[in-house]
């Protein structure tokens, strides 16, 4: 009975470890769908403070934006696009938060040198990128880059770039995945999907 049992906690174990392995490319993800919850996660801003991202969602309806860190190009281009947007869709009364694997102090340097306006947070443990689905495997070349920009918290991950509106509620009304990290949501869709959801 006793063999039975440490069999039986060893297939759970087994399958709760498959679980909980990484998509191994961005292509294999399997993201939180239109009409699913956005999980309460806290993270730090990149002042170092904690906020709660389901908390700020139930003040105002948000677009969450997830980048790879700031060391990325197409992240940046993209940052400073939204920036360039801010206004138009704070008008049609959405906040914009961005999320990305970096630490608070890189979060900063990004914000500053973009001269952002809105809300960068540190999901340096991706507690919210492995929750949403966005999570994989990063490729060996990334790993020193991503271990620089985390200040030694990810090693492993790094998150399919993903653009979420979100309503008060918590519910994602639209969302735009890009496992092609060259690829980003054009500025004019972005706009076109906050004035339907308005």
């Amino acid at each position: 009975m006793k063999k039975l049992l440490v069999l039986a906690f060893i297939s759970i174990v087994g399958i709760s470890n498959a679980q909980n392995e990484l998509p191994k490319t961005a292509l294999e993800i399997a993201p939180l769908l239109i009409g699913e919850k956005i999980p309460a996660v806290t993270l730090l801003s990149s002042e170092g403070k904690t906020v709660n991202l389901l908390d700020s969602i139930q003040r105002q309806k948000t677009i969450v934006v997830f980048y790879r860190g700031g060391w990325c190009p197409y992240c940046n281009i993209q940052l400073a696009a939204l920036g360039q947007n801010e206004q138009e869709l704070l008008a049609l009364g959405f906040q914009i938060i961005a999320v990305s694997p970096d630490a608070p102090a890189a979060l900063l340097q990004t914000d500053q040198k973009e001269k952002l306006n809105y809300l960068l947070l540190s999901d340096s443990k991706g507690e919210l990128s492995k929750a949403m689905g966005l999570a994989f495997q990063a490729p060996e070349n990334y790993k020193p880059i991503i271990t620089k920009g985390s200040e030694g918290v990810n090693t492993t991950f790094l998150p399919v770039p993903a653009v979420f509106f979100v309503g008060t509620n918590g519910l994602i009304q639209f969302e735009h995945i890009t496992p092609d990290f060259k690829n980003r949501i054009s500025s004019e869709l972005l706009v076109a999907v906050a004035k339907a959801l308005k």
